[in-house]
């Protein structure tokens, strides 16, 4: 796929956002980056061994953001009558089961591993350029706004 920049030992990022991974709607692409962000978090307490309690807390945090973002897209599907919403939404429902199970074991006391940042970080890539992609010029059709100047959530997302 060639987005995710590897991390090197000079730095504690997981993967950097680069404007290949970019959907072209600005109030999206700045949630991705939350994510993007809040992945990098859990990397650096794994690397640091901050320990469970930061890496649940880590967890938890993504887990609801997830939750929030896929919320804001699906509603955004559903107004603009998206022909692919009942799969993206599946899609979603898979991630969040598979996550929600890595977090149980984690709070059963078993490690988080490089294998669930990678899982967590490989599944984000994807998503965005293989799912999130293809909803993108559908919604900009419709009028949901390229960029966002100063407003609402809403008045962010749709064009006046």
């Amino acid at each position: 796929m060639g987005t995710a920049i590897p991390a090197d030992a000079n730095t504690e990022e997981l993967f950097t956002w680069t404007d290949e991974l970019s959907v072209g709607i600005e109030e999206i692409d700045e949630q991705h980056k939350v994510l993007v962000d809040l992945l990098n978090e859990l990397h650096r307490g794994i690397m640091e061994k901050h320990g469970s309690e930061v890496t649940i807390e880590v967890l938890d945090r993504l887990v609801e953001y997830t939750r929030i973002h896929f919320a804001l897209e699906e509603s955004l599907m559903r107004m603009l009558h998206y022909p692919g919403y009942e799969e993206h939404k599946q899609h979603h429902e898979m991630l969040l089961n598979q996550v929600a199970e890595l977090v149980g074991k984690v709070k059963a006391g078993q490690h988080v591993t490089f294998e669930l940042l990678h899982f967590l970080k490989n599944w984000l890539t994807r998503h965005i350029m293989e799912e999130d992609k293809i909803y993108a010029p559908f919604f900009l059709d419709r009028g949901v706004a390229a960029t966002h100047k100063k407003r609402s959530w809403l008045g962010r997302i749709f064009h006046k």
